[in-house]
């Protein structure tokens, strides 16, 4: 019988492999070179662990849906050490099952459909801060105004000295996250892990200040807290700690730099733009004689809206790929995936092949009249380890996009090309962006 072979493909340079290459610029360059010269399966290198690179949406459905008991969820562990071993992602089984449901249930439809307005709130407040013609970061304000729901979501309404020490220890992690794995002094990797650290202390003191008051909240902390085994075993601290550090990381730059997206492809498309202003501006308009606030309905009945947020996700495709490791050996088509290598399957080719988005590289919202082939499109993952919360998600982006067309305009400053990877892509400069407020006249 023949033996399976590793895939073709190149391991770049010792530990650094092809890191560089692929974090530090368009990762379409880095797929595309690949998949011409070894095909839709190969092998590389990434932040010193050996992987094999998954290019067709055969090969991401094997990994994700029919065979992802073959595969666990992993991180490189400079990575796992930032957000800690006892997060949902780094589990499989029962232990997953049973983080995932916790974690879902403050994520449910049910559940967040009570957040709107205080959602609607933080977003309003976001872009007053903004206006009045100063250039803005808007990838930065985006990235604070996903903070504050991810907040909201977990610890429901923080005192403001908490808020304000979670944000200043999340960042210093969050800049050493995909920094380059050195433990120095003076490295954003040491000062990530100090900041992880303390972000632990400070999560310890308000996990005992809930258990003292007995105070029944709905949010992430409460379910986390409350949650038993079925021997009885309640979470411990650091697990409690970790996944609420997990979701942070998970809710924060991806919704950030979709809103970012969503923001300079309607700054781009000015016929585009009018007909989510009219959609818009109208629910504005029933709210305000109705002296009501935006609500869960409305939400649901944005239909231009939503495919403009749908073509967003897929041309910008924030999450380019995902980490899983074998735990066994695997043979695909031929090829040996070795135990204990990392496989990343990737989603940004998918969502830019022709095959499935005819002129896959224009911006076109229309395409998304027609739900797309199944496992074609994927901007939350697949399988039973896709992001639990992909529905908060979109949500916040409906919400922020309602309050920016039908109260403010805006301007994106300087070039308006050029992407920046680090590694999720976002338009150079955080897309500096001038905003100004609508007369109600």
């Amino acid at each position: 019988m023949k033996r399976a072979k590793l895939p073709p493909g190149s391991m770049g340079w010792p530990f650094i492999g092809e890191t560089l290459q692929l974090y530090s610029r368009d990762p379409n360059v880095f797929f595309a070179s690949k998949q011409k010269r070894y095909g839709e399966i190969f092998k590389t290198n990434i932040l010193g662990c050996p992987c094999v690179m998954l290019a067709s949406r055969e090969a991401v459905r094997f990994v994700l849906v029919t065979q992802a008991d073959l595969f666990k969820p992993t991180y490189p562990k400079s990575k796992e050490k930032l957000i800690g071993p006892e997060a949902l992602f780094f589990h499989q089984g029962d232990k997953h099952i049973r983080l995932r449901k916790l974690i879902q249930g403050t994520l449910s439809l049910g559940a967040i459909r009570n957040l709107v307005a205080d959602i609607d709130t933080i977003a309003a407040s976001a872009l007053e801060s903004c206006h009045g013609g100063h250039i803005i970061n808007t990838f930065r304000q985006m990235k604070k105004f996903s903070f504050e729901v991810g907040i909201l979501m977990i610890f429901g309404h923080l005192e403001t000295h908490y808020r304000e020490e979670l944000r200043k220890n999340y960042f210093k992690v969050e800049k050493g996250y995909n920094s380059f794995p050195t433990n120095l002094p003076g490295t954003p990797y040491r000062t990530a892990l100090q900041a992880r650290k303390k972000l632990s202390e400070i999560l310890s003191v308000i996990i005992r200040e809930r258990k003292e008051k007995k105070l029944t909240e709905k949010d992430l902390v409460d379910s986390l807290l409350h949650s038993k085994d079925e021997n009885g075993e309640v979470l411990t601290e650091d697990q409690i700690a970790d996944n609420i550090i997990g979701v942070l990381f998970a809710a924060q730059d991806t919704t950030a730099s979709a809103t970012t997206w969503i923001i300079k492809f309607l700054h781009d498309n000015p016929k585009l733009l009018e007909a989510v202003k009219a959609e818009q501006k109208a629910i504005r308009k029933q709210n305000e004689e109705e002296g009501k606030q935006l609500n869960w309905s409305q939400t649901r009945n944005m239909p231009v809206t939503y495919k403009v947020m749908l073509e967003s996700l897929r041309i910008a495709s924030i999450i380019s790929f995902t980490f899983r490791e074998s735990v066994t050996d695997v043979e695909y088509k031929g090829h040996l995936i070795p135990k204990g290598w990392k496989v990343m399957p990737l989603f940004r080719n998918i969502h830019h092949n022709p095959e499935f988005f005819a002129d896959p590289q224009i911006f076109d919202p229309s395409r998304f009249e027609v739900a797309p082939k199944p496992n074609t499109f994927m901007p939350f993952g697949g399988g039973v380890h896709a992001c639990p919360g992909n529905e908060l998600a979109k949500l916040e982006m409906l919400v922020m996009i309602h309050n920016l067309v039908s109260k403010y305009r805006w301007e994106v400053v300087g070039s308006q090309s050029g992407i920046h990877y680090g590694p999720f892509p976002v338009p150079m400069q955080g897309l500096p962006t001038r905003f100004w407020k609508e007369s109600t006249s």
